[in-house]
């Protein structure tokens, strides 16, 4: 029997719906199997990070101990276990991205930004982090900007044109 933790954290309804989808893909017995996902689209609800009760009402809607949820989410660096900027910076900093130039993309963000990797900007704009190898190998140095969009044959110049259009999209945005 699994123990359930009464949580102050709902998930919402079109997020249940989207766990349900994955749910449907094992078998009834092996709800558990979808905590990746479920908590890959309660991050994204949370504002892109997990709170303690985010983590805990995914563990009550899977039926599965808090700890359980707890160890996948600290396994795995996609999960953002505090709040983090609107937009994600993750620059490669492994041998071949290395080896073209990581370490001066690096360099011009900490000095854009004036943040180190794991921090945020104080107007929450940006968080960088620092990821091992993307699979670009071929045109490093490299980075990616919010889980989704990946940049290749990185110059100092063109980083900086980049976290300059991310700027503009994000005040953009909220107006």
């Amino acid at each position: 029997m699994t123990e359930t933790v009464p949580t102050a954290f709902a998930i919402a309804a079109s997020v249940c719906d989207d766990i349900d989808r994955w749910l449907k893909k094992y078998p009834p017995d092996q709800k558990s199997s979808a905590v990746v996902p479920a908590l890959l689209l309660v991050q994204q609800q949370n504002g892109g990070w997990l709170s303690t009760e985010a983590m805990d009402a995914v563990a009550a809607y899977l039926g599965m101990p808090p700890i359980a949820v707890y160890e996948v989410t600290t396994f795995y660096d996609m999960y953002h276990l505090q709040p983090i900027g609107k937009n994600k910076i993750g620059v490669c900093t492994n041998v071949p991205c290395m080896l073209r130039g990581s370490d001066d993309i690096v360099a011009c963000l900490q000095q854009r930004l004036g943040i180190s990797f794991g921090e945020t900007t104080k107007d929450g704009l940006f968080t960088l982090r620092e990821l091992e190898c993307m699979a670009a190998c071929v045109s490093a140095p490299m980075c990616q900007v919010n889980d989704k969009t990946y940049y290749e044959n990185l110059t100092p110049k063109k980083m900086l044109d980049i976290v300059d259009q991310l700027e503009r999209e994000t005040h953009s945005r909220a107006k």
